[in-house]
């Protein structure tokens, strides 16, 4: 199938070298393919190997994703979540895991308390009595301890419960070979035969959005995301300096992936791309 595949590229770059224009040289390839007597039970065959070869691929997609999904959610509430909960509210002291989950609490403690007093200076609040704040701002303090609580015990979770997905989704790739390989020229072929406009849209939106101008801001919120799914500080130095470096390289990748590969098998959408980019 890989044979095939290469044998499909290495044609297209052919016909670009080929003094007889693209379209009379497909003209006649059409009407010889036509007359070939055997040109039936060829379509065929190829019909039967590109059905193959999507079904096989969407299968184990799915498989990929969807079993190391069942393991974290099995793992997390059934296996993890009454062993972690347990440990982590024997101690009644066990609140928050980092400085940045404090800060957040004491941070949305301080709004409400503005808020109430806000309330009482408005005349929202009717005679307000010093034992009636307290008694708020106490109420308000111990659902936030409750709130990051859980968060500080899911985050353990969280860790557990993805280490061990990562496990079976890396364990389903080595054991799996043959699929990983009809997989991968699937998305080659799914990726090259795309036109070029198509293609060249694809990279526009994928370096707009990765490593544009306005990609700072999604990276932030993406990292931040991450920590706190993980319960890891979020430090604002770390990720200034990841999104002032990662975007970057990434581009740098992608740059040399163009020069490289793209350019080579398709030049025309890489002419495309700079067109359109411009």
């Amino acid at each position: 199938m890989k044979y095939w595949n290469l044998k499909k590229i290495n044609q297209s770059a052919l016909d670009k070298k080929s003094i007889i224009p693209k379209s009379i040289s497909k003209l006649f390839e059409k009407y010889k393919k036509e007359l070939d007597p055997n040109a039936e039970v060829e379509a065929l065959e190829e019909f039967k190997v590109a059905r193959y070869q999507t079904v096989s691929s969407v299968k184990y997609l799915l498989k990929l994703f969807i079993i190391p999904l069942i393991v974290n959610q099995f793992s997390k509430n059934f296996v993890f979540g009454p062993f972690i909960n347990y440990l982590w509210y024997k101690d009644e002291n066990s609140i928050f895991l980092n400085q940045s989950q404090q800060e957040r609490a004491f941070s949305e403690l301080e709004r409400f308390e503005e808020k109430l007093y806000f309330d009482i200076l408005i005349g929202k609040i009717d005679h307000p009595s010093s034992t009636f704040i307290n008694y708020k701002i106490t109420e308000k303090a111990l659902i936030l301890a409750s709130e990051y609580s859980h968060e500080s015990s899911n985050a353990i979770k969280n860790i557990l419960a993805d280490f061990l997905s990562c496990t079976i989704f890396i364990t389903l790739l080595i054991i799996s070979k043959r699929q990983l390989s009809i997989l991968k020229s699937f998305i080659n072929e799914l990726i090259y035969s795309l036109s070029d406009t198509a293609k060249a849209f694809l990279i526009i939106l994928f370096t707009d959005m990765f490593v544009g101008f306005h990609s700072p801001h999604g990276w932030e919120v993406i990292i931040e995301v991450i920590l706190r799914h993980f319960g890891l500080p979020e430090n604002r130095d770390f990720i200034f300096v990841f999104i002032s470096t990662f975007p970057v390289i990434l581009d740098t990748i992608f740059k040399y992936w163009i020069f490289r590969y793209l350019n080579k098998i398709s030049p025309s959408a890489v002419a495309t791309y700079h067109n359109m980019n411009e």
